[in-house]
């Protein structure tokens, strides 16, 4: 697999790669990634289509989920934490 190119974006990493007849598109944003894969044909057979299959919409989509994938990364830590313990005096009245 190698790089093949970069799509900008000011919020996050894409990068694209190529290996045989599949280009990968994986997003990044320090904490958490997602990759699409699509095999070469039709529609799809240089970076530039890549590069244009990527659009707003499926930018838009990908924020989405990332933005999913932050709240399940940050759900799962706080289910780690043990819970407060209860005072251990009496409540004085």
């Amino acid at each position: 697999m190698r790089i093949a190119g970069y799509i900008e974006h000011p919020k996050l990493k894409i990068t694209i790669f190529q290996m045989d007849n599949r280009f990968t598109v994986k997003f990044e944003d320090g904490k958490h990634e997602q990759a699409y894969k699509f095999r070469t044909g039709e529609y799809i057979n240089s970076v530039n289509d890549i590069r244009r299959l990527v659009d707003a919409t499926f930018m838009e989509e990908a924020m989405a989920e990332m933005s999913r994938l932050h709240r399940i990364h940050q759900g799962a830590l706080q289910r780690l934490q043990p819970e407060e313990a209860e005072d251990e005096f009496d409540d004085i009245l």
